[in-house]
């Protein structure tokens, strides 16, 4: 079995995962730390090594808010449970799952885990790449920097680096999947069939990739879980900022952090630094600072609406979100809010109305909510499904498992990353039969995806799978991940199908 590869830096030495057949390799450095000098810098190269680098322990997390494993939280509670996992700045490490047994050009999955852009790591206990690799497939998770560390800028650091000056977690990630482009190979990958993949904010950074001009031809397949959003309506979410925005944020974080230069910045120790992120995150909000910027060089546009982007990669999209999440609806109680509400939003006098039309009258709460709540992520694969009606397809998915748990979670946003995996064993959730079937056919589906950019063939017991259609906009239909899986139409409402109409004709 194989357990030493060499890579371009040196000798990594992994070991057998709990089944033997497969080796995991933990915390194999991709890139210099990103310390001192190399604080708000784009990733420079990994130093080599001499000898056998023993990678048997994933690497410190991402500074971030402390982890509070606190049971009462359902994040926490879920899968946060290492109060005393180890955090520090140098955190530029990824880690490979892959057959032991001497294969070669398997196809392979890099996944960016999500968490806002804010928090997160890979060594998250559902990330575990084991049971995709069984499948004959080399799985690499990442890790890359979050908050202040990773999405901050300033007009020093635009002067000292012009083409690289923010967006360094997003540059993280893309130098972390070079590194797998030129290394794969002698861990018996394909460097030629890459699948990105992530969820959330991991989701978001995959779209982010999918636009960048400079990663043409970098991978071939995308998966994006619960991360691309258009929302219909106004929303508080900051998901992309302007450069210019993003420089002045800069400039008032050093003020809040009290240092008048970037030397002086980037001499503060990484635990002050933490603290003061956190303290500007408990007064500006979550997430709402350090975020994607629109640089002119990395990212061209707001990454959400890749399906419109020049930039954007040709490659297949498999996308789709759980049953229970980022729903939003005019911000009205009755009759009159809502008027006043959507001649807001359209002041034209004849689209108001058209979209007033399309409501009950007169108006309540009740009524408001279930004829205008539009799922922002449904809203963008819809859009998506016509922006790409003549490109690579799109395989919409819908994730309506019942969640067991004496806490009665619905499908809460990530739930369905303990499926895909696989890896419901590692949760307290009393999973049964029903769970695990459902797990290894997304798994199955997965990884065929992986494997060809099309999620449909056989599954692991060499059994046709239900067939799943690419979305189509005159036709669509949507994978249905519940008590079983199957798939079914899902034809616009009439609030969502006007809004869906104005967005096209006003795009």
């Amino acid at each position: 079995m194989i357990r030493r590869v060499l890579t371009e830096n040196g000798w990594v030495k992994g070991l057998p995962a709990a089944d033997p057949r497969i080796t995991s390799y933990k915390g194999i450095p991709f890139a210099a730390p990103p310390v001192g000098k190399n604080r708000w810098r784009a990733p420079q190269p990994c130093e080599n090594w001499e000898g056998d680098r023993e990678c048997y322990a994933f690497a410190k997390i991402p500074m971030q808010p402390p982890i509070s494993a606190d049971p009462k939280n359902l994040y926490d509670r879920e899968w946060h449970v290492d109060k005393e996992i180890p955090m520090g700045e140098d955190c530029l490490y990824l880690n490979v799952w892959a057959p032991a047994d001497g294969r070669k050009d398997m196809p392979v999955f890099v996944w960016y885990f999500g968490g806002g852009l804010q928090v997160g790591y890979s060594a998250e206990m559902e990330f575990d790449g084991e049971r995709i690799a069984r499948r004959g497939i080399v799985v690499v998770t990442v890790n890359y920097r979050v908050n202040a560390f990773g999405f901050m800028t300033h007009p020093e650091i635009q002067k000292e680096a012009p083409d690289a000056c923010a967006n360094f977690g997003f540059l993280d990630q893309q130098a972390a999947t070079r590194w797998v482009k030129r290394n794969i190979a002698a861990f018996g990958g394909d460097p030629e069939n890459i699948t990105i993949g992530g969820q959330s904010a991991g989701g978001m950074s995959v779209s982010a990739q999918m636009t960048c001009p400079g990663n043409k031809g970098l991978f071939k397949n995308a998966i994006i879980q619960s991360g691309t959003f258009v929302f219909p309506y106004p929303s508080p979410m900051g998901l992309t900022c302007t450069m210019e925005k993003a420089l002045q944020t800069g400039v008032e974080f050093f003020d809040f952090l009290g240092v008048k230069t970037l030397e002086e910045a980037r001499a503060v120790d990484e635990v002050t630094l933490r603290d003061k992120v956190c303290e500007w995150m408990g007064t500006h909000g979550f997430g709402m600072s350090f975020c994607e910027v629109v640089d002119g060089t990395f990212c061209t546009g707001n990454s959400q609406n890749w399906f419109r982007s020049e930039d954007c990669m040709p490659v297949n999209v498999l996308m789709g979100h759980t049953s229970n999440e980022f729903f939003g609806a005019p911000a009205a109680e009755d009759e009159e809010s809502l008027k006043a509400f959507v001649r807001k939003v359209f002041p034209d006098d004849k689209k108001a109305d058209e979209l007033l039309s399309l409501f009950s009258h007169p108006a309540t709460k009740e009524s408001i909510a279930k004829e205008g709540a539009i799922c922002a992520i449904d809203f963008a694969t819809n859009l998506a499904g016509h922006y790409r009606a003549n490109g690579k397809p799109i395989y919409y998915y819908y994730f309506d498992a019942p969640i067991p748990g004496w806490d009665d979670p619905g499908c809460f946003h990530s739930v369905d990353l303990w499926f895909f995996f696989e890896t419901l064993a590692k949760c307290w959730r009393p999973f049964r039969g029903l769970h695990y079937d459902l797990a290894r056919q997304m798994c199955d589906y997965w990884c065929n995806f992986i494997k060809t950019g099309d999620p449909n063939g056989i599954d692991s017991q060499g059994e046709q799978l239900p067939e799943w259609p690419a979305f189509d906009e005159n036709a669509p239909r949507r994978m249905v991940f519940g008590r079983t899986s199957i798939c079914e139409d899902c034809p616009p409402a009439p609030v969502k199908k006007w809004l869906l109409d104005e967005y096209k004709a006003n795009a």
